[in-house]
């Protein structure tokens, strides 16, 4: 049997989150990629995870993650549902995960909120032309403020900082041509961000072809950006979505920690 259980991760309200859902089940363990890349595509959900026994005996599950356009290496706020629903299932939080790829995720809770441990990633490839950015984003290249750049923690992201709130609100980007070059490129999505204030900042991520489907939350990308400018901060999404998340990413020196709190959608606090 194939069962898909909701969360909401990274809300800032009680109403707010991200979307993620888990499937899990006999049949779930028994779909390949191509078809679960369907199903995926069938719910229409920002993310998927599926969760499958974990290889090692300390971690509870491996986690296999989709969107509906395609399969992601790492998504922490699917993650972060998949925590959520192994306490559940096994009255207590897991220690460890690990990604389909091969990634192990270090967990731990503080302050009813869920923690994930990261290291940096390598990311092979190069950073586009500013000329690109601005004409794929649609906005003057005067509104980029620094150089785009590339960090992952296990899902490679462009980071692009913008000059203020408003333009970030405003960006009608074209997501096909971002999807294209992010699959030649091997990198998940654009991260377009600005800062608020010190350690605040604000960010959309564009990833999905769908615009409806656009992340309240991307945890990858917090992490991402906490490691690209080597500093703990506090990231604010979804606002422009009506969906207001809050991610935080705890800089230490050598790796980032990422995490927020996740709550079931039938109204059980998860």
């Amino acid at each position: 049997m194939l069962r898909e259980d909701a969360f909401r991760c990274f809300g800032r309200t009680p109403d707010s989150g991200n979307l993620a859902l888990v499937c899990h089940g006999e049949h779930a363990q028994g779909l390949g990629v191509a078809q679960r890349q369907a199903h995926a595509r069938s719910l229409s959900a920002p993310a998927c995870v599926f969760v499958d026994p974990g290889v090692d005996p300390d971690e509870a599950a491996t986690l296999d993650y989709y969107y509906p356009h395609a399969r992601s290496a790492l998504c922490l706020h699917a993650s972060l549902a998949a925590a959520a629903w192994l306490r559940q299932r096994d009255g207590q939080l897991p220690t460890a995960l690990r990604t389909a790829g091969g990634q192990r995720l270090r967990l731990e809770e503080a302050d009813g909120a869920i923690l994930f441990h990261l290291q940096a990633q390598p990311v092979a490839a190069a950073a586009p032309t500013l000329a690109w950015l601005a004409e794929v984003l649609a906005c003057p290249a005067a509104a980029i403020v620094s150089a785009p750049a590339l960090a992952s923690a296990g899902s490679p992201k462009l980071l692009v900082e913008l000059d203020s709130a408003a333009r970030l609100r405003q960006l009608t980007p074209d997501l096909a041509r971002i999807a294209i070059w992010g699959k030649e490129a091997g990198v998940n999505g654009c991260y377009a961000y600005v800062r608020l204030a010190d350690g605040l900042y604000q960010g959309r991520n564009f990833n999905h072809l769908d615009p409806a489907l656009e992340d309240a939350a991307t945890g990858v990308a917090a992490a991402a950006l906490s490691l690209y400018l080597r500093r703990s901060l506090t990231l604010h999404q979804g606002d422009g979505l009506g969906n207001p998340c809050e991610l935080s990413a705890v800089y230490d020196g050598a790796g980032v920690s990422v995490g927020g709190r996740c709550r079931a959608i039938d109204g059980g606090s998860a």
